[in-house]
């Protein structure tokens, strides 16, 4: 039995990645601002999961999650983290307001070091092996009109997961990014008909991705066939960035 922290896994795609981590046997820990009715379900389903309150992005909290979700798994052994807890904001950076800007780097970036560092922690006590898996987005490395925060935040999480793959690997922990494309979840729900449809035509198949086609990538990574593969960025976005 492992244990995987994954954060920001109340909806959307760390829902999925939340679920797929359960049915793979998995002890599963995830937390979010507010519990939602599907993280109530879930518990009532599975023993093996349990969902905490926690501001990503809040050092404090963030190093309480942590040690509540280790105390909760007991003996079962912390094996890997999901940084998955994001928001997007649109706006042109010239008139992007500061605690916007503020407020996304700290979640998106800020909160997946914080998250890193208490996890990498726990890996130092148990002297163990251990995964991190970073949910970045094609937005890091292609940019996009209006998402320059955005982007910004995601090119960062690229670069700590590229520095933490040569400081850890003597120690068999693993670091990766997986880069989604354009995903049909709540999070691209404000794009209008028209811009959906550009990207659609965009998109060499020709569709959305959906949280089944992300969430076997991030099974595989903790799989023991993906021990030797670190520091890398994993694209799955239909194409789009070819």
């Amino acid at each position: 039995m492992k244990h995987v922290i994954v954060s920001g896994g109340s909806k959307g795609l760390g829902l999925g990645i939340v679920k797929s981590l359960l049915q793979n046997g998995y002890h599963v820990s995830t937390c979010s601002r507010t519990k939602t009715n599907a993280m109530t379900e879930l518990e009532d389903i599975y023993s093996c999961f349990q969902w905490f309150p926690c501001q990503i992005g809040d050092a404090q909290q963030t190093a309480d999650f942590v040690k509540s979700a280790c105390e909760w798994a007991q003996d079962v052994p912390l094996w890997a983290v999901i940084n998955n807890a994001g928001v997007a904001k649109e706006g042109v950076l010239a008139s992007f307001p500061n605690l916007e800007s503020d407020d996304l780097l700290q979640v998106n970036l800020n909160g997946a070091l914080y998250l890193a560092r208490e996890v990498l922690r726990v890996f130092l006590r148990q002297n163990s092996a251990g995964r991190i898996v970073n949910i970045s987005s094609i937005i890091g490395t292609r940019g996009y009109t209006g998402l320059a925060a955005y982007s910004a935040s995601k090119a960062g999480l690229d670069g700590l997961t590229r520095a933490l793959a040569r400081e850890n690997g003597r120690r068999n922990i693993t670091v990766n990014s997986i880069a989604p494309g354009y995903l049909d979840t709540e999070m691209s729900s404000t794009l209008s008909d028209n811009k959906r449809q550009q990207i659609i035509r965009r998109t060499p198949m020709h569709r959305l991705g959906s949280v089944d086609d992300i969430t076997p990538a991030v099974t595989f990574l903790l799989s023991d066939g993906a021990a030797f593969i670190t520091g890398q960025t994993i694209t799955i976005d239909g194409g789009i960035t070819n």
